[in-house]
């Protein structure tokens, strides 16, 4: 597995973006592709979650432990804070899913719609439509890439009304796109506090792995 080193450089620059509060992402949306002959390239659309916040290094992180066991490609522009509205600067060109586009990968998997909730009051009347915007896009312009959308993540027993509400939302647009759907990961941490770090959000290295394991049996009834 190669993990690409301008996933780095464009996560870095959404955040310069963000923090200047620019409209737009500065970084150029083409991605480095080193992927080998025959080796499947996927890219992750997520949040901090799938960024690898709370794990202690980069390859202790679900997403490339999870690319590691199975020899995939990994393109992973995620980026800490983002929601399909909270936090966002862009909108099209220069926010992740044109990054995505432009990676031209065989398979995407969204992890997005937790920092939603922290928002919720603010961006409930925009997020269903700007849910099936991305889905659509990604969908649209990636026609042979497999679109895998999982269950938005939640860390703790206590639930919120809007996590099921933004479940509902993803889960039906996924379904409106096509896309393949993995319920139930909103519930993957919520039992063990021994998985979540020192800040109370995060999965640690523990939870990180916890992930890895459920996405893979859930990955492997889709055939990854």
């Amino acid at each position: 597995m190669k993990f690409d080193s301008a996933a780095r450089t464009i996560m870095a620059a959404v955040m310069v973006a963000a923090t200047l509060g620019l409209s737009a992402c500065t970084a150029s949306a083409a991605a480095v592709d080193d992927r080998a002959p025959g080796e499947l390239r996927v890219a992750f659309y997520g949040d901090s979650y799938t960024y690898g916040t709370g794990a202690s290094a980069e390859e202790k992180r679900w997403s490339t432990v999870l690319s590691e066991q199975h020899g995939w490609s990994e393109f992973n522009p995620s980026v800490s804070g983002l929601g399909f509205m909270r936090n966002r600067t862009a909108f099209g060109e220069g926010d992740l899913p044109s990054f995505i586009i432009s990676d031209n990968p065989d398979v995407v998997i969204v992890t997005m719609g937790l920092n939603d909730n922290f928002t919720f009051g603010t961006y409930a009347d925009e997020l269903p439509g700007q849910i099936l915007s991305d889905f659509d896009r990604l969908a649209t312009a990636l026609p042979d890439a497999q679109l895998i959308v999982v269950e938005p993540f939640w860390y703790k027993a206590e639930r919120p009304a809007s996590v099921d509400v933004i479940i509902s939302w993803v889960r039906d647009a996924a379904a409106e796109v096509g896309a393949d759907y993995l319920p139930g990961a909103s519930y993957w941490l919520a039992g063990d506090p021994g998985w979540i770090a020192s800040d109370n959000l995060h999965p640690n290295d523990a939870g990180h792995a916890a992930i890895a394991s459920q996405m893979d049996q859930a990955l492997r009834k889709l055939g990854l």
